[in-house]
């Protein structure tokens, strides 16, 4: 399954550096993803180095944040890539697949 089926997520940016956060929907979800959604495995799927993704965990939350130094490639004011501020960098990773709870049905996908 995809990871949008279980959570959903929010873009920042400060300088070159961006930020993903991922929250899952239901609390029950948040153990499947902290297995599944990992720094190494962000990188991967994003294209960026392994040490420029840094995951930190908010469990109070169910949340998670990913910090990727580096991935707007000079920032948004100097970057001349179409998406300056990485804002679709959430959308990207929300299609990464997931193992989740293959007991549940799957989750209407809201737009």
């Amino acid at each position: 399954m995809k990871l949008h089926e279980l959570a959903h997520g929010r873009t920042g940016d400060k300088g070159d550096t961006s930020n993903i956060s991922i929250i899952a929907y239901h609390a029950k979800d948040f153990d499947h993803l902290l297995v599944d959604v990992t720094a190494e495995r962000v990188a991967a799927h994003l294209n960026q180095p392994a040490s420029a993704v840094t995951r930190y965990v908010l469990p109070q939350l169910c949340a998670m944040n990913f910090v990727l130094k580096g991935a707007l490639k000079g920032g948004v004011t100097r970057s001349l890539e179409l998406d300056a501020h990485g804002k679709c960098l959430s959308s990207v990773l929300l299609e990464m697949l997931v193992t989740g709870d293959r007991e549940q049905p799957p989750r209407l996908r809201h737009i």
